[in-house]
């Protein structure tokens, strides 16, 4: 049989990198997204970063290859829509095929940890650009190739933001109403296009990861003080959530429907304890 493949976005480190390599684990060659092409030139370019952080395609291709998969590293950036169809094309063009999409990518720039009076109407555009308008282009250039082959499964890496509200301001527990809004409008593609494609063999899964300590959070933790302080999940239990999504039969019966990602692995087994 030909070896399934998956494109995962934002996969030089957290998410996406622990993504990309529990597909490779289960089986499929992965292609992998994000601008830190090389180890070292990784930077959080957040309201409060500037700070080196760990991760690359080069560092991510390493550990999917480990695992006797193919890897396809491709520079892609959420704010350049000809990046992201490009690697669309590129994917098929290598391998001809794609059997799994995670748009696992997001927008890490100044804007997701502002008051809304502190934020410009030029912070909300660039948010919704990149976390909404730029990833319907990317889902728009596989689809209809996808449906054409038979169908194949697209996870949408959401978030908690998108389906609920904060208990306090940013600053004091909350969260910016530009980052919000963005997933929020996200959130509800994949249960309108189930519904749109029934029948084809597409299934469309959000996956709500919960409290996930990424490098990236290791590293400003640690910078300010506050490592340990506040625990969470290893980036490997979502991605142990999507790769059973990405594989299992019983993933078409959630089609259209928000897995909450630690439960789901708790409940699964998927993982080894993390909590």
């Amino acid at each position: 049989m030909t070896t399934r493949t998956a494109l995962v976005t934002g996969a030089s480190r957290g998410i996406g990198k622990a993504t990309a390599v529990a597909l490779a684990a289960a089986g499929l060659d992965v292609a992998i997204t994000a601008r830190t092409v090389h180890e070292g030139e990784g930077v959080d370019d957040s309201d409060h970063g500037g700070r080196a952080i760990p991760g690359s395609l080069d560092t991510t291709a390493a550990l999917i290859e480990a695992q006797g998969r193919r890897a396809l590293p491709i520079a892609m950036d959420l704010l350049d829509r000809a990046s992201m169809t490009a690697a669309a094309d590129r994917v098929y063009d290598e391998w001809g095929r794609l059997d799994v999409l995670v748009n696992n990518a997001v927008h890490t720039g100044p804007g997701s940890m502002t008051r809304f009076d502190a934020t410009d109407l030029e912070v909300f555009e660039t948010k919704l650009l990149a976390n909404v308008v730029n990833q319907i282009a990317l889902i728009k250039a596989v689809l209809p190739r996808m449906v054409a082959a038979g169908g194949g499964t697209i996870v949408d890496v959401t978030s908690a933001v998108a389906i609920n509200d904060p208990h306090a301001p940013v600053g004091e527990g909350g969260w910016g109403s530009a980052y919000a809004v963005s997933k929020g409008a996200f959130h509800r593609l994949a249960g309108i296009l189930a519904v749109e494609y029934a029948g084809t063999g597409m299934v469309f899964v959000n996956v709500e990861p919960g409290f996930v300590v990424t490098e990236r959070m290791e590293v400003n933790a640690k910078a300010t003080g506050l490592d340990g302080v506040y625990p969470g999940a290893p980036p490997s239990v979502p991605a142990a959530t999507i790769a059973w999504l990405a594989t299992d039969p019983g993933a078409a019966g959630l089609n259209g429907t928000t897995v909450t990602a630690q439960k789901f692995a708790k409940d699964r087994g998927l993982h080894d304890r993390w909590w």
